[in-house]
């Protein structure tokens, strides 16, 4: 599984919306993107998504925008990759059918791999991810700025 710029950015979002929830106040998709240095509406696109797979949820009106629906502790990085249509099945080559031992060694072996990518995707939270990227700032002796 490779991380596209449609994950990436989708992550980068929720975690910048995450940050600035503390006040129960939504955010925009415009400073989402000023923040974050993401174009905008291929930003709203994303954020539409995941609005439809439940993880935010929009307010409209002057002081619209996006809120997370969950707390981060409880929103893991599988479901934001899964909300915008990224894929963490196993390439197509390893679905063939096996007729050599060999063969089925590898195939075996990349199920496996597949099933515990799998399993950590969907253990790692916003939260983790959250408090990763603030000890990362503190070593760096970085305090306010958090870009993703």
């Amino acid at each position: 599984m490779k991380l596209t710029t449609r994950g990436h950015y989708s992550v980068k979002a929720l975690l910048d919306i995450s940050l600035h929830s503390d006040n129960k106040l939504s955010t925009s998709v415009k400073a989402i993107a000023a923040r974050q240095n993401l174009p905008a509406p291929y930003l709203e696109k994303l954020l539409i998504e995941m609005r439809r797979a439940g993880l935010v949820y929009s307010i409209r009106g002057s002081q619209g925008g996006y809120q997370l629906a969950y707390k981060p502790k409880q929103i893991s990085l599988g479901q934001i990759l899964e909300a915008v249509g990224e894929t963490i099945e196993p390439l197509p080559r390893h679905n063939r059918q096996v007729t050599v031992a060999e063969d089925w060694v590898t195939f075996s072996l990349w199920r496996r791999l597949h099933q515990k990518l799998k399993e950590a995707l969907y253990s790692i939270t916003l939260a983790d991810l959250y408090y990763d990227a603030r000890s990362w700032q503190a070593a760096q002796g970085e305090e306010n700025n958090f870009v993703i």
